[in-house]
């Protein structure tokens, strides 16, 4: 019997269990994150296990993609585009993601109710100098941000060397930003219990880390695809979308600081 042959430029995924088991362990993080937050004995255990299961599942699953992509070709033109157009959508969701703490923050800021004394930032509360940490930050993911330009720029050219370096640069920035928000944080004089204030700062800001810590993770894959020979001047999508989400996590701590550091915290000035 003849084989048929396909007529169409798109990849058809076979039956995989990783998505199942994804859902799984994202459903064991989330039930150990609220045991964890009513101190329950097990909460931590359970929480840290889902997220154990969570990264193993998604390794195998995206092993699976980069073996598709890099050593079978089953990502086509069509295939290329159509996760494009995938991964666009899901760095708009998280926009709004973040449009929905930016309209908690300015709710509050632009209208204080009685109970916090009708002034923004509330009494008691001292907020940090937007000149200190949160400036430096600010420029150091400015520049990570163009060092990752300079790595797509590299590749496309077919200089893997000044790629490689340029790297590097790119994932130790993105390492000194967590470390510095990590020590913001230790300094600060208020914390999340702290009312309307300390809840929306570090919700915004300790999410924003979140993907920065993620973006980092992300970069890191990829620099390690480049020393594997895994991209090429014509087929780095991964690059690409690591790119991407890099200059999403920029943009969005430019509205985070103009609005929280900034603007929010005119009282210091």
């Amino acid at each position: 019997m003849r084989k048929l042959q396909r007529r169409h430029p798109f990849h058809i995924v076979t039956p995989s269990p990783w998505p199942f088991f994804t859902a799984l362990s994202i459903l064991i993080t989330v039930m150990g994150c609220v045991l964890f937050l009513h101190r329950y004995e097990s909460g931590l255990f359970t929480f840290l296990y889902g997220l154990f299961c969570l990264a193993l599942v998604l390794s195998f699953w995206w092993r699976d993609v980069i073996r598709e992509a890099t050593f079978q070709g089953k990502h086509t033109r069509a295939c290329q585009n159509g996760l494009a157009i995938g991964f666009v959508c899901f760095i708009i969701s998280e926009g709004m993601f973040f449009f929905s703490f930016f309209w908690a923050f300015f709710h509050s800021a632009l209208s204080p109710a009685v109970e916090i004394g009708c002034i923004w930032p509330p009494n008691g509360i001292t907020p940090l100098h937007p000149l200190g940490i949160p400036l430096i930050n600010t420029l150091v993911l400015v520049i990570s941000g163009s060092w990752v330009n300079l790595v797509l720029v590299a590749v496309r050219g077919g200089f893997f060397s000044d790629a490689v370096s340029a790297f590097k640069w790119t994932i130790n920035l993105g390492l000194l930003f967590t470390l510095l928000q990590l020590y913001e944080y230790k300094t600060a004089h208020f914390t999340i219990a702290d009312g309307i204030y300390g809840s929306t700062f570090y919700l915004t800001t300790g999410f924003h880390g979140l993907h920065v810590i993620i973006g980092t993770i992300f970069l890191i894959v990829c620099f390690f695809r480049l020393l594997l020979g895994h991209f090429t001047r014509e087929h780095h999508l991964g690059l690409r979308f690591a790119a991407w989400y890099w200059h999403f996590v920029d943009i969005v701590w430019l509205f985070v600081y103009a609005s929280f550091y900034w603007w929010g915290n005119y009282s210091v000035f």
